[in-house]
Parts: C-alpha cells; structure tokens; sequence
C-alpha cells in the first residue's frame, strides 16, 4: 500500500547549470574582446575624441552588426544572471514572476532603444 504525503510542489526553476554557466562566460568574452575592439579604435584615433569621430567609429554596418550583437549578448548575460539571484534569493512566487516580468519588459526596452541609436548615427 503506498502513502501519499502530500504533493506540495516546490517551485525551484528547470536547473539550467552548465548551459547557463556557459552562456555567461561566452557572453562575458564576447563583450570583453568587444571592449578591446573600440578601445583600439578609440586609442589609434588621432586628435581629441569629439562627437564626429566617436560616431565615425559606430558609422559603418558592420560595426552596427556588431555593436548589436555585442548589446544582445549583454540582455542575455543580464537575464541569465538577474533570473539566478532571483532564483535564488526571492522565495515568494509571485514576487519572482513580477521580477522576471519587469526584467524581461526591460531588456527588450532597451534592446529597440539600442536599434534606436544605433541606426540613428
């Protein structure tokens, strides 16, 4: 005869681990060589650093293409760390879900305003 104790369920998040461990790392890699790249571009650059030629360096699309995929790696790497502390440290339910809701409006906020900016140069 088997006893049933009860089911309360614990809700504890689906154990992402090592693919989120990852994610973090490559996303940190990318922003850091990134960093490197216009740091170069703004050191090789001759003469002070005015509105001209900063908005030079982000002109051409495929520094656009990458400055874009370099702000989606951030909202990942963001959203990946934000959810685990959440996870981690709000038990209440609801209170997480209301967190991870604004996060989520956030990040795609700023996501379309870095579109915004981007495009406008």
């Amino acid at each position: 005869m088997s006893v049933n104790h009860g089911s309360k369920r614990v809700v504890t998040g689906a154990h992402y681990g090592m693919r989120d461990w990852l994610a973090q790392r490559v996303t940190a890699a990318l922003m850091a060589l990134f960093t490197l790249l216009v740091l170069g571009q703004v050191l090789l650059n001759k003469g002070p650093m005015g509105y001209e030629k900063w908005a030079g360096i982000f002109s051409s699309q495929w520094m656009k293409a990458l400055t874009f995929s370099i702000i989606l790696a951030m909202l990942l790497h963001v959203w990946i760390g934000m959810r685990d502390i959440w996870m981690d440290y709000i038990k209440p339910v609801s209170v997480r879900l209301a967190l991870e809701v604004f996060a989520i409006v956030w990040l795609v906020t700023c996501a379309g305003w870095a579109i915004q900016v981007l495009w406008r140069l």
